[in-house]
């Protein structure tokens, strides 16, 4: 028998109720799921969220009719965004359960990308049963054709497919129509690697976040908005100067092992990212300061730490590239030890002044609050 409530939810982890049929989530009791169902299957009657939905109110139907204790819901993710769909579900979950006072959940996915939030779920509620909904589809080539059809036609899967393939190609006929067909086979190559890398380190996703923070900033009229972009003009730069530093001492010896070409892009970049760094937290300390003082103690310690790592980078790259011999580098081996040394030290009294000071402001801001308070007394 079970014990407590039961909650039966259907997740919806690309917001298709809300992409396609502008339905708030969540969507908590049987009529506002019906409701959710219905205006998706007149939006888009081929999606299989529809039958997640259906199917997550019959299990509700099937338990009350045994006489438990049910509640029912739906919870909707982000259709572009991933991890800021996972929070949302996340913090929907959290007003699902405080309202229903569920002690545990029955899932119904359409098991697809649904199962990934299965970890978020289980970490604010016991999960006693996972129902996965299957679609039947006609085994045929016609069935076939169109189930890929609808597949390439998502905005997220042509985007991943069709970019880099297209971008690929176009590289491939230009170079082939400038009579290097050898290098057209090694752009194409390199273009796919270099989106495969993109997407399964998650760079993409730090692009979108940064793009989404200067969205932000203009849209509130932040400082930070110039600070945000110089500083990726300045990475560009870095990265550019880096990169330069690597084909310089590659010309001389193309010997030369990963570590030593990391060493010496960082020798190359590490100034001008410095700078950004620098640029960066100065934006955020300034905008912190003049709408958020509050946490004004979490972030007057960036600029100290960036100058710390920076200073730490830059005579490790220095003294590594000394010590391997590398022709035409301008600083021996002894000076080498001697700033990574000096250079170290400055990074450690760095880091602890940006403590110290940290410490003093956020003392500072508390005692204001506390002279607030009294005065509002």
């Amino acid at each position: 028998m079970t014990v407590g409530r039961t909650l039966v939810l259907s997740v919806d982890r690309d917001d298709d109720i809300g992409w396609k049929a502008n339905v708030e989530s969540p969507a908590i009791g049987r009529a506002a799921c019906l409701m959710a169902a219905n205006t998706l299957a007149l939006a888009d009657p081929e999606d299989s969220d529809i039958n997640a939905i259906f199917s997550a109110v019959k299990i509700y139907d099937e338990l009350t009719a045994k006489g438990e204790e049910v509640a029912i819901a739906v919870v909707a993710g982000n259709h572009l965004h991933m991890i800021d769909g996972d929070r949302r579900i996340a913090a929907s979950l959290e007003q699902v359960i405080h309202e229903t006072q569920a002690t545990n959940c029955i899932l119904v996915t359409d098991g697809a990308e649904d199962e990934y939030v299965i970890p978020i779920i289980q970490s604010r509620i016991p999960v006693s049963s996972i129902r996965r909904v299957i679609v039947n589809q006609m085994p045929n080539l016609e069935g076939t054709y169109y189930i890929l059809k609808k597949f390439l036609d998502d905005p997220k899967v042509s985007r991943m497919v069709f970019i880099p393939l297209g971008l690929a190609m176009m590289l491939y006929a230009t170079a082939y129509l400038l009579d290097y067909p050898g290098v057209a086979t090694i752009i194409v190559v390199g273009v796919i690697g270099c989106f495969l890398l993109y997407k399964g380190f998650g760079f993409d996703e730090i692009v979108h976040s940064i793009i989404d923070a200067l969205r932000a900033s203009l849209s509130r009229g932040r400082f930070s908005f110039v600070t945000y972009t110089t500083t990726i003009l300045l990475i560009i730069i870095g990265f550019t100067n880096g990169f330069i530093n690597v084909l310089k001492f590659y010309s001389t010896d193309n010997s030369l092992g990963i570590l030593l070409y990391l060493m010496t892009f960082i020798f190359g970049s590490i100034e001008w990212l410095i700078i950004a760094g620098l640029v960066t937290s100065v934006g955020i300390i300034i905008d912190v300061y003049a709408n958020e003082r509050d946490g004004l103690g979490k972030v007057i310690v960036f600029p100290f730490f960036v100058i710390a790592l920076g200073l730490i980078l830059y005579s490790a790259s220095v003294y590594i590239i000394s010590v391997s011999g590398l022709p035409e580098f301008p600083l021996s081996t002894d000076v080498s030890a001697m700033n990574i040394l000096t250079f170290t030290i400055l990074g450690i009294f760095s880091a602890i002044a940006g403590v110290i000071v940290q410490y003093f402001v956020t003392k500072k801001l508390s005692e204001l609050r506390k002279q607030e308070i009294i005065e509002v007394m």
